[in-house]
């Protein structure tokens, strides 16, 4: 057999196996893609939805009303309730299945990089990425894995490691769909496009799993939230400079939501946050660090910058 009659076989076969459990979110190319995971639940991009109820298509033409029962914007994950009927849900790899279910529904973003313990795809392995864009009919393209160690942020901000970058192109409205080996093993789900055309997945590991679990079950995870909206520290050096302020690592407060923790700390839009927990901010992801780790005692102490004037502020959640 050649490589090219192997290929055929191989997006035939996820045609075949998976193509159904591929489903289509909303209506028309922009909307997006997601893949039957259980019976009565499809895992999709949380960025794809925006309200409690959407649309589903399925490969055969049904379309029926799903219910999201959870949602994770810092992993952008999501689980949607709706009737599946007899649709083959896809298949989750045998070392994540098999594994202990002792882990981490309130884990970071990312977290579960480490927990497949290094057994997920290597680099130049081939994968076939799947999409329904908008229910517009099934998508299915080969590519190759192109790094296994990317990073992007998620739909809050938040930075989502150990990311899977491949070749596989896919028109808009396909994120949410899965990549799957060419065995047909789940490997991720397809989130962003990067430069050059690449797509970058979150990857298939045990905290997804057990991600998906929770969702499902209608837990979110909790997670301290400041209730503003952000310039990252290079944003910032350039405002302050423009009104003649002196340059400072930080970011900047563009915006503060209505009865938040911030606007109940008093902070204002155009203050400065340069430090949090004692820490010195030079990137967002130190405030977010900061803010994980004062779950427990509900405080967070912050120096701001409001103009010139360095003061402290006491956050509580």
């Amino acid at each position: 057999m050649t490589l090219l009659q192997e290929l055929e076989s191989a997006v035939q076969a996820a045609v075949e196996h998976t193509g159904p459990a591929v489903v289509g979110l909303g209506r028309g190319w922009g909307v997006g893609s997601g893949v039957v995971v259980a019976p009565g639940r499809v895992l999709t991009n949380a960025h794809n939805l925006r309200q409690s109820e959407t649309s589903v298509t399925f490969s055969d033409g049904r379309r029926a009303s799903g219910r999201v029962l959870g949602s994770d914007p810092d992993l952008d994950v999501a689980i949607i309730e709706v009737e599946t009927a007899d649709v083959r849900p896809v298949r989750w790899p045998s070392s994540v299945e098999s594994s202990s279910p002792a882990s981490s529904a309130e884990g970071g973003p990312g977290d579960g990089a480490q927990a497949r313990g290094g057994t997920g795809p290597v680099i130049g392995r081939a994968v076939l990425a799947l999409g329904n864009p908008g229910g517009r009919g099934l998508r299915v393209t080969p590519g190759f894995v192109s790094s296994t160690a990317r990073s992007f942020r998620g739909p809050r901000g938040r930075r989502i490691s150990g990311a899977i970058e491949h070749t596989a192109p896919l028109p808009r409205g396909s994120s949410g769909g899965p990549l799957i080996e060419i065995d047909g093993d789940l490997i991720g789900i397809n989130s962003v496009r990067v430069d050059g055309g690449l797509i970058l997945a979150v990857p298939a590991d045990e905290a997804l799993r057990q991600r998906v679990e929770a969702l499902g079950r209608g837990e979110e995870p909790e997670r301290l939230r400041l209730g503003v909206a952000l310039a990252p520290p290079r944003v910032a050096r350039r405002l302050r400079r423009a009104v003649g302020l002196p340059e400072r690592d930080g970011v900047l407060i563009r915006g503060v939501q209505e009865g938040s923790a911030a606007a109940r700390a008093g902070l204002q839009r155009g203050d400065l946050i340069v430090a949090a927990a004692g820490a010195g901010i030079d990137r967002v992801d130190i405030l977010y660090e900061a803010l994980d780790a004062a779950r427990a005692e509900r405080t967070l102490e912050l120096e701001i910058l409001r103009g010139n004037d360095q003061r402290t502020v006491t956050v509580t959640f």
